[in-house]
Parts: C-alpha cells; structure tokens; sequence
C-alpha cells in the first residue's frame, strides 16, 4: 500500500539538500535526490539517483515516483522544467516564477517598480558612459562567480570575449548588505525572517548576523514588507532569499535565490522554524511554521578550505572552549576557499558570538592554531 507521506525530489545533492534531510524525517517526508555523484554531499546519507540535470529523460525518469519536484540550485535549464510541467508534474517554484533566479536581466525587468541599483542590458559593441560599474553574467553566477568591478572600456571588452551579453549596474556606495528570507506556499500563506546582515569576502559570504545590527527597526520592516511583496509579485512557492544593498535608510535589491540560501542558514539553530522545514512546509502546502527567533542574537560563519584537512579533530578543542557552538558539516572534499562547513551560535551578546564564530573559523581553516 502506498505511503500517505509525500516524497520530494530534489534536483542537486549539495549541502542544501544534506541540510533539509533532517526535517525531513522529522516530518516522515521521503526525500529522492538527482545527484552530480555518490560523493555529493546529501548523497552521502539518502536514496539518490546520479544524472545529468540537464538531459530532460534522465530528469522525466526522476520525477517518476515523486510527489514534488523542487531544487538546490538555479542551473536546471528552464526548458527542462516547462516540460515536466507540461506532463502534470509538480514542480515548486514553477518555472513562471523560477526564471526569475536564473535571469538577472528578467529579473530587473519584472522587479522594475522595486528600488534598485540603476541598469542596463549590454551586448557587445554598447558602451558605458561612466566608470566603474558593476557586470554580470546573465546567468550562472554565484559565490562571487559571474559579478566583476569594470574600471574601464577596455575591461569591458574583454568580458565581452566570454560573454554576449551582461547585465551592468551603477556601483553603489553602501553601507551594508542584508538578506530577507521568506516563504510562501501555494495558497498564498507567506512568512518572513527578519533580516539578516551577510559579510562578504571577495563576493562570498563569510558569515551573518542575525538581526542585522546595522539597519533600524523600520528599515528592517521596510525590508521585510519588501521581500513578501516580491514573493508575492513573482508567486514564488518555497523559500526565497532578497539580497539587499542599504544605504542609510534606502533600500536597494540586489538579486534572489529560490531556494534555501546561505544567508538563512542561522534559522537551523536560531528560528523556531528553519529554512529547510519551511521550505518542505511551503512546497508541500502545510501551514507554515513559527519564524521568530529563539534567541536574541544568532551569528553563522562558513567555513573555507584552508590547510587543514582533517575536520573532525577541531572538535576536542572548538567544544571544549565554546560548549554552545553548534557544527555543520558537509562532508565536502577541502579544497582551498570552498565551503566545506558551517558554524553557528545563538545568545544575548552579538560581539562574544561573533568572537566565537570567527575563533572557529579560522581554526578549521588553519588560519590560527590555538
């Protein structure tokens, strides 16, 4: 006799899917993974399947058998996705809402009556008036990958050697940056975190503070009321993330992600509803969970590859000087700048969490040795 619990197909086996595993079960929700390789990091511990995500028959035969079929990562071609749908699979967010995350220009198209940097869509041979300005690749980017500072006509040229076409924005002088994470399930119930302010290094996130200290509380309401507008405007099903540039009390959206985020990765400890089982809840169209943090403060740091290889044996020290310290491994192969890792700590005071988190950081990256 079938199972009355749903199974959720997720399309990538990369940490997001490893974190989502444990609400998962929590809830009795079977989770079926399309991954890279046996050696991806949710791969590791759930059923799977290894596949190409972009050849529609391996993905139709993925589907077969799942209730849902959701992501990890914005890279499955969208024509993959219409096409699933075109059978009846459900897939969530639908490909209507997806394209969004995939397509930087799209994006600022559709999000044109939101506040954002000034931009441009340039194909080779357009010019730039002023200099600096920020490029991006259409598509593709991550993790600082697909974003560059061009200085000059001449550095423009020659991203146009690789690229037809990029996305150019004013470069702007701001004072942080901030990321609202927010649900919304098929029937049109949302929730949103409060915000969350991301530092950046070389374009990846390093680590969070939760709530963004920077920002005022009607900045951070500003941004919230933001963030659900959009999922709105987009019917995004699932979670999304809202990066956000601020300056003084403006906002400024930067892009969006649907799919769980690094910049919620806080919610594990410090949410009464995580990222990863709101995201289940939302998809599978459950009412959605409390978002309220369960302490006053909550810091996430990644952790890089360094020169360390051996993760396990910073353990004896880490918990021994900083009980409360919560780890997050992903059992990914270290290599130098990779997240490999997260740390997180909640409580009352912001700047002994963060000592903390950088302290271990740089301890299982091999940046300092005591």
């Amino acid at each position: 006799m079938k199972s009355a619990f749903p199974v959720v197909g997720i399309i990538g086996a990369g940490q997001l899917a490893r974190m989502t595993i444990a609400p998962a079960i929590a809830l009795g929700v079977e989770l079926r993974l399309l991954a890279q390789s046996s050696t991806d990091s949710a791969a590791q511990v759930v059923p799977h399947v290894v596949g190409d995500f972009r050849d529609l028959e391996t993905v139709r035969a993925f589907a077969r058998g799942c209730d849902v079929i959701t992501f990890e990562h914005e890279l499955i071609p969208l024509s993959i996705i219409r096409a699933l749908e075109s059978e009846g699979v459900v897939v969530r967010p639908s490909s209507a809402s997806f394209i969004y995350s995939q397509d930087k220009a799209q994006m600022r198209e559709r999000l044109a009556k939101f506040p954002a940097p000034s931009w441009q869509v340039l194909r080779e041979g357009d010019s730039v008036k002023t200099f600096p300005v920020i490029a991006k690749a259409i598509a593709g980017g991550y993790d600082g990958r697909g974003v560059w500072k061009v200085t000059s006509a001449h550095e423009l040229e020659e991203l146009f050697r690789t690229h037809n076409v990029l996305l150019i924005e004013e470069l702007l002088e701001f004072d942080c940056e901030i990321a609202v994470m927010v649900a919304r399930s098929p029937h049109g119930q949302a929730s949103s975190w409060t915000p969350t302010q991301t530092i950046q290094n070389d374009g990846i996130c390093t680590s969070t503070v939760t709530p963004a200290p920077a920002i005022s509380e009607k900045t951070s309401l500003k941004a919230q009321e933001l963030a659900l507008e959009i999922a709105s405007e987009l019917a995004v099903v699932g979670v999304m993330a809202v990066e956000m540039f601020v300056k003084g009390e403006e906002l400024f959206i930067n892009e969006l992600a649907m799919r769980t985020h690094n910049s919620g990765h806080w919610t594990i400890e410090g949410s009464r509803t995580s990222q990863f089982e709101q995201h289940l809840r939302a998809i599978l169209d459950l009412p959605l969970g409390d978002p309220a943090m369960t302490s006053t403060y909550a810091v996430m740091g990644n952790i890089l590859g360094g020169d360390k290889s051996d993760m396990y044996r910073p353990y004896l020290h880490l918990m021994a000087r900083t009980p409360g310290l919560k780890v997050h491994q992903y059992r990914k192969e270290v290599r130098a700048g990779r997240k490999i890792g997260h740390v997180s700590a909640v409580g009352e005071n912001v700047l002994d969490l963060q000592e903390s988190v950088a302290h271990a950081i740089d301890y299982m990256s091999g940046v300092i040795d005591e």
